[in-house]
């Protein structure tokens, strides 16, 4: 019966969110409550929300801080010196250029909000590869696999902070085993730049940049953008980067737990860029806009977890699950949902899969004596699949700015995509972020 109502809770939750019937916070929260009362647990659920709440407090935390750290970094044009070295030393070749798009894209993901990336990304160099005609699916395709590498298995994106957070993973253990296999990753990302630029340089050749920032400035559809990046302050540009680099080390050095680690950078950033305090508020204020849906969504990742865990819905689910996998798979558990996590990642929205998929995989594995952490890691390998697939909101925008249609873009991009996510497979086995349990 257990089995039932937790299955139950899941594929409502799935069909609310895939067919737009209700946010994802709404669903998240309705599903399990439902299903909670049917089963006899309406008198509890009080307890067992709040509990679920208190395991992911310090995601929430987390998120919070760090969207709004980067988003003081944007807004301070910490990225424009790596745009402006880009076009100065590409000279016209559409390898290099393509070389500087990944370059710049795996820096800006690491934003963590995908439209702000894409954005960025194109306002950057997508007046550059129309002027030269180089191909603009090279970009998308390029920004597609950045973002779903760095802000798509990094604790502060989204995809990780909804495993993390529905499985109660401390995140700095989640992502330290898990960085070389994203360094691994982002130098496939600029070997594929490399490639695709040689065909683009086959194509088009080598043509000369003369004028072309009095061009870009010119080109009324980025006048907008080239306004607000004069607007953006520079004199704070080498503080910033040393803060963050800084952070960075904190962060896998362990000095502190990574919410204590943000929010300290956080009011250090707040502080320097912004001393005045109407300015600091006006700050806060645009990007808490960015942050404020994840961090509900992660606390109603909270309850949706604190009542199916508390009712033992989970177990009964992960019990039923495993008399599907023959017991010879059982030490290949974690291979098996990093696969799998390929297909449902890129049909599947995030809320669905992380919050519906993932932690029944997570308590199956668990007979086998794999840890969460490890089927949270599994988890995120799909997430350069996701971010080409439709249900990947921050695609339309990136859509919309290169002109093309989603088929375009998915005939073009699907090959190069489903390579980087079967080679972040090996990568996470050869660098022990997943393993096999002999």
């Amino acid at each position: 019966m257990l089995s039932i109502l937790g299955f139950s809770t899941i594929i409502l939750f799935m069909f609310l969110v895939m067919t737009n019937r209700m946010s994802a916070f709404v669903a998240i929260i309705v599903s399990p409550i439902i299903f909670a009362i049917i089963g006899g647990f309406g008198a509890e659920l009080g307890p067992m929300m709040l509990e679920g709440i208190k395991l992911v407090a310090p995601t929430a935390v987390l998120l919070l801080f760090a969207v709004l750290y980067f988003g003081i970094m944007m807004n301070a044009g910490l990225f424009d010196p790596v745009s402006r070295t880009i076009l100065k030393i590409a000279k016209g070749d559409p390898v290099k250029i393509v070389i500087g798009t990944a370059i710049l894209a795996l820096l800006v993901a690491l934003d963590g909000d995908g439209t702000t990336s894409y954005m960025i990304i194109c306002s950057s160099m997508l007046p550059i590869y129309r002027k030269l005609g180089i191909n603009p699916l090279v970009l998308a395709t390029i920004s597609v696999m950045s973002l779903g590498t760095i802000s798509g298995m990094t604790p502060w994106g989204g995809a990780a902070t909804r495993g993390i957070s529905v499985l109660g993973l401390d995140a700095t253990e989640y992502f330290t085993p898990l960085i070389p296999a994203i360094l691994c990753g982002s130098a496939w990302i600029i070997l594929t730049a490399y490639v695709m630029g040689r065909m683009e340089r086959k194509r088009i050749g080598i043509i000369q940049l003369e004028k072309i920032n009095q061009e870009m400035k010119a080109n009324s559809e980025f006048a907008a953008t080239v306004e607000n990046a004069q607007a953006k302050t520079s004199k704070f540009v080498w503080f910033n980067f040393l803060l963050t680099l800084a952070l960075m080390v904190a962060l896998v050095l362990g000095l502190a737990p990574l919410p204590i680690l943000f929010i300290v950078g956080f009011v250090i950033a707040l502080s320097v860029n912004h001393p005045n305090l109407a300015e600091q508020k006006k700050v806060i204020k645009e990007n808490a806009s960015h942050a404020v849906p994840v961090v509900m969504l992660v606390l109603g990742a909270g309850i949706f977890t604190g009542i199916l865990s508390e009712t033992k819905m989970v177990d009964s689910m992960a019990s039923d699950l495993l008399t599907i996998v023959p017991d010879s798979f059982g030490p290949f558990f974690t291979v098996i949902v990093a696969i799998i996590s390929l297909p449902l990642s890129f049909l599947m929205s995030n809320d669905a899969f992380f919050f519906g998929a993932l932690p029944v995989l997570a308590q199956s594995a668990s007979e086998y004596g794999i840890s969460p952490i490890e089927i949270a890691r599994a988890g995120v390998i799909g997430q350069p699949l996701h971010s080409m697939g439709p249900t990947s909101a921050p695609l339309w925008v990136l859509l919309e700015l290169v002109r093309r249609d989603l088929g375009q873009f998915q005939r073009y991009a699907l090959i190069p995509v489903t390579i980087l996510s079967l080679m972040l497979i090996v990568f996470a086995l050869i660098t022990g972020a997943i393993s096999i349990a002999w």
